[in-house]
């Protein structure tokens, strides 16, 4: 199976510039966790990530003022890629390794052309999905030790 099989294709994105408050109404009005964040609208080559976790933790979290703040300030980045024709379990190795939930596909342009997400692949359950599933979703030692602190 290939990326292109499960990704969600056309997924919706900001660019660095975008303020966070358009951000969290694009995750909302587009029910997704994540957009990917490009360098131009017009050519979307994308250059980082911002997930709504991100905003949590990077912004809120740090007693940031959302207001004041844009994708870029926030994005992680350097982002993690396949393109259309990598295959799934090479993605699903590169969300495993890099502990990611989510990679972003672009075409052989390198414009953003689809995103897949752990959900994308928990939903085309194989034996590989339990594995990528729990190694994705182990507690780091820092969200564990915020957690017990509370």
């Amino acid at each position: 199976m290939k990326v292109k099989d499960i990704m969600t294709g056309s997924p919706c994105f900001c660019t660095s510039e975008t303020s966070l408050e358009q951000v969290a109404r694009l995750l909302t009005e587009h029910d997704c966790g994540a957009l990917p964040v490009v360098d131009d609208e017009a050519f979307p080559r994308p250059v980082g990530i911002v997930t709504d976790r991100d905003i949590v933790c990077r912004v809120v979290a740090a007693g940031e003022d959302p207001s004041l703040l844009t994708a870029g300030d926030c994005m992680s980045s350097p982002l993690i890629t396949a393109t259309p024709v990598t295959r799934l379990d090479v993605c699903c190795d590169l969300m495993e390794r890099n502990k990611i939930r989510r990679v972003v596909v672009v075409d052989e342009d390198g414009f953003c052309c689809g995103i897949v997400s752990q959900a994308d692949i928990a939903r085309r359950a194989t034996e590989k999905t339990a594995e990528v599933v729990k190694e994705l979703s182990q507690p780091t030692l820092r969200a564990s030790s915020v957690s017990a602190s509370m």
